[in-house]
């Protein structure tokens, strides 16, 4: 699997999980639809994706499937250097 979609899919499992998470909490707390979207969404999501990066790293690699794929994208050195001067 490419390094691409690999980034894609830890980028977007967060993010629908944080979605979900907040329009839960929204029918539990009974908060308007612009708390939810513009503040508790983000925050969800943010908060999801730094457990389980930090889980997967300090802990296990097996966590990473809570974020779509077992392990990070890999990127190679760009190989640029900076011209002489």
């Amino acid at each position: 699997m490419n390094n691409l979609f690999t980034s894609l899919v830890r980028t977007g499992v967060p993010a629908a999980v944080g979605w979900l998470v907040a329009l839960a909490l929204r029918h539990g707390l009974a908060l308007d639809a612009a708390a939810v979207t513009g503040v508790l969404t983000p925050v969800v999501t943010f908060a999801y994706y730094g457990v389980f990066r930090l889980a997967e790293e300090h802990l296990s690699p097996r966590f990473g499937w809570l974020l779509g794929y077992a392990r990070p994208p890999k990127y190679a050195a760009p190989g640029l250097s900076l011209p002489p001067t």
